[in-house]
């Protein structure tokens, strides 16, 4: 009996890209066709572009390819869990549209899942990603390994595959701010990485500017983890220590030298340091607090506007996830 294979592909401007990639699947997977089926799920996140468009026309010529495009821009982990809700296969495998994760290699990530390993995870030898692009990554790394309990060893890529039953402890999650990594990792330990090529973007850009990282970052951390409550409690007292001892300093030094002037500015210093603290911490509060409180409104993971298929096509169709 075969074994599906199930890709889950987000797209965001790769109208021009997204055919090569797919071309590069099919091929790929006709090389051991007597031992694979596989499946193509290709989830537009409100692309500007006609990706979508060109997702329909993929979908009319392969049975193998289904379409959704989402209503609005929710971002690529919550592309990437509409991908999930929709997977019938045995094995997932998660790649980029823009050629960089090279789809001629996932049988190196296919293969490294055995009975030790549930996802396997592409580590990079020489890394294709843009100055900035690298920087982010290296960031997300760091806060990955100290707040979610990333192995230090353990890469994490947006190319990797994973067994059934970790997608569909995946699709569990209902809150509104999905974090990959973080469900990943809270699911099972048993992750390696396979060393593969990373390739040049075939077109245009990352997506991924500033204000999407630090969105990528607070994810992570708020969602996944409640170490930032406990630092901003260790500031807390370090700081309010810190007054203290500073306070008997001033005493002291006044009883023993009765002419020292007592100074405006190192006040208003321990003051604007003692105040910034307190919002930094007031601000991680509400952070929590808000993320609660919009989950408690069920605000949705995703909406779905349109889904099609070779067999089916249905317009205007919307489904939340909660």
């Amino acid at each position: 009996m075969k074994t599906k294979l199930s890709f889950v592909i987000p797209c965001y401007r790769s109208e021009n890209t997204i055919g090569t990639v797919v071309d590069e699947i099919r091929n790929t997977v006709n090389t051991r066709k007597d031992l694979y089926d596989y499946e193509i799920i290709l989830v537009s996140d409100h692309s500007p572009d006609n990706v979508f468009s060109v997702i329909e026309e993929l979908a009319k010529n392969d049975k193998n390819i289904i379409g959704i495009e989402l209503a609005k821009n929710f971002g690529q982990h919550s592309a990437l869990l509409a991908g999930f809700h929709h997977v019938t296969g045995d094995i997932i495998i998660c790649l980029d549209d823009d050629g960089q994760t090279p789809p001629n290699q996932m049988f190196k990530l296919i293969d490294g899942l055995d009975d030790e390993c549930d996802v396997a995870f592409a580590r990079y030898e020489n890394k294709k990603h843009s100055g900035f692009r690298n920087f982010g990554s290296c960031i997300n790394d760091l806060m990955a390994r100290y707040l979610i309990d990333k192995p230090k060893e353990l890469k994490i890529m947006s190319y990797f595959a994973c067994k059934r039953y970790v997608a569909d402890e995946i699709i569990r999650y209902n809150n509104p701010y999905p974090y990959m990594s973080g469900l990943l990792l809270r699911t099972t330990k048993n992750i390696k990485n396979v060393t593969i090529e990373h390739h040049d973007r075939l077109e245009g850009e990352s997506g991924y500017k500033l204000s999407k990282l630090i969105s990528l970052w607070v994810n992570g951390f708020t969602s996944f983890s409640v170490k930032p409550l406990r630092a901003a409690t260790c500031v807390g007292i370090v700081s309010a220590v810190a007054g203290f001892v500073y306070g008997v300093y001033i005493i002291i030094n006044k009883l023993i030298n009765p002419l020292t002037p007592l100074g405006y500015s190192s006040m208003m210093a321990v003051f604007l340091f003692i105040g910034g603290m307190m919002m930094i911490m007031m601000g991680i509060i509400g952070e929590y607090v808000g993320r609660i409180y919009i989950s408690l409104n069920e605000a949705p993971q995703y909406v779905i506007r349109r889904m099609v298929s070779s067999s089916q096509s249905s317009e205007g169709k919307e489904k939340k996830v909660k």
